[in-house]
């Protein structure tokens, strides 16, 4: 599975981790640049959106919320 920014901010409301991130062990690539658990690190000191708990087992982005990010990753911060 390939992903393609446009077509995904366009087309989905809700981006999930693996989606953001890749999957290493299957080689598919990640919308952004790092890893799982930079993802992580970073929701936690706020310079990247937290994510939606959609429901008990599942956790998504707002495409919203990653288009800010996109436009100013490095001024980004949660509000």
């Amino acid at each position: 599975m390939n992903y393609e920014i446009p077509s995904l901010l366009e087309k989905t409301a809700f981006l999930r981790e693996k989606q953001l991130v890749g999957d290493a062990k299957k080689q598919i690539p990640g919308l952004l640049p790092f890893s799982r658990a930079t993802l992580w690190r970073r929701v936690k000191e706020g310079s990247f959106p937290a994510p939606i708990k959609l429901s008990e087992r599942t956790t998504a982005w707002s495409t919203a919320d990653i288009r800010k990010w996109i436009v100013d990753p490095t001024g980004y911060k949660a509000s």
